[in-house]
């Protein structure tokens, strides 16, 4: 219980500033790098890892060094191993950090979710020491192989649905002033529009068609790189967006699957060399012939392209390097599509310009001579 003297202010307990003290002067030493590191195992173990061996690793501390304390390999999908893979090794008091590996791939290799588990009721000097110690272990696996980041003190935060959320927060923009929001309420009713007789008003980004199982599949397919050529369509009866081929197709064979009549969406596993490496990027292309399709068609076929790639990217995790709209298949050469996916980049370099004197007339003649000037006139 805290005391107050005759005269002054109400004072905590002698205990209490000495434990405040001490605590303060243990998160000042932890606040640096702990000395922590990994054995030669564990680097061993994040090297498989890294290559794709295992799907998740449990790393805890023990003895002042980073040790396996779990290792996982891949069942299912990563969205199918996460709950089952995670939960189950988050324990109630003490901190962890968990390793999980995504099917996506960067430059680097696989990516992976950095998770660091410190429960609400874990000892205090525990959940120091493993804050302390982050930064060492992200060094010793790869920093780059990291691709998203989380904290957890309840099993809710780290679950599947709390990174989803995460990502949600990541991607979402910065709020609006309210002079922007009237704008973009303005803009919105600007492009209103009527599909039909029957259909309401609505704004060309709210019309999101359904898309079909097999279009879905099929995506899939051509994210893992089981395919190399999507192609969906609209069916205008049903309004849902469904798939219209999976063709193998190579870069010589793209211009004829574009249609001169119609529109159409298309993901194509661009395989090319640049800079030395070879490449392996999805490209999206967006072809509307022009004034050959009906203006129903060109409205929904332009309404449903952003929200059938927001359903690509962050839902199937598909990286599309590049988004191309073209009226004709015949645009897709390879060099346009080489300079699509890489442009060039311009250095220009500013000369210097002597500047210009005035125009028209220079002023008066001076009328006195310096000394070092000759008495002879130059006019």
């Amino acid at each position: 219980v805290a005391s107050r003297d005759s005269a002054g202010p109400v004072r905590a307990p002698a205990f209490a500033r000495a434990t405040g003290c001490a605590s303060r002067r243990l998160l000042s030493a932890m606040s640096h790098q702990t000395g922590i590191q990994a054995s030669e195992d564990v680097k061993e173990t994040f090297a498989k890892a890294r290559n794709g061996q295992y799907r998740l690793l449990k790393i805890v501390i023990e003895n002042e060094q980073l040790i396996v304390g779990a290792a996982k390999q891949p069942g299912k999908s990563w969205e199918k191993d996460y709950d089952s893979f995670v939960l189950p090794l988050l324990e109630d008091k003490q901190p962890c950090y968990i390793l999980y590996r995504l099917d996506s791939q960067n430059a680097q290799g696989y990516e992976w979710i950095f998770i660091a588990w410190s429960p609400d009721h874990s000892p205090v000097r525990q959940k120091m020491l493993y804050a302390a110690t982050r930064a060492t272990l992200k060094k010793e696996f790869g920093g780059g192989h990291i691709k998203d980041e989380m904290f957890g003190t309840n099993k809710d935060d780290v679950s599947l649905n709390g990174y989803q959320k995460y990502l949600i927060t990541q991607s979402s923009p910065a709020p609006l002033t309210a002079a922007e929001e009237e704008l973009r309420q303005i803009k919105i009713n600007e492009v209103q529009t009527e599909v039909s007789v029957d259909t309401k008003h609505q704004t060309l980004q709210g019309v999101a068609f359904p898309i079909s199982k097999e279009a879905l599949q099929a995506l899939e397919e051509l994210k893992n790189k089981q395919l190399d050529y999507v192609q969906l369509q609209i069916d205008m009866k049903n309004e849902m967006i469904v798939l219209a081929s999976t063709v193998s197709t190579e870069l010589k064979d793209l211009p004829k699957r574009i249609p001169k009549d119609s529109a159409r969406y298309h993901f194509f596993l661009y395989k090319h060399s640049h800079e030395g490496d070879y490449l392996e990027s999805i490209v999206f292309i967006y072809s509307m012939p022009g004034y050959m399709c009906s203006i129903r068609e060109r409205m929904l076929y332009s309404s449903c392209k952003s929200p059938l790639l927001d359903i690509a990217e962050r839902q199937l995790w598909m990286q599309i390097i590049r988004k191309i709209e073209i009226d004709d298949g015949d645009q897709l050469t390879a060099d346009f599509l080489y300079e699509e996916v890489h442009p060039k980049q311009h250095v220009h370099k500013q000369s210097f310009a002597k500047p210009k004197g005035p125009a028209g007339k220079r002023g008066i003649r001076r009328l006195i001579r310096g000394p070092a000037e000759s008495e002879t006139p130059t006019d």
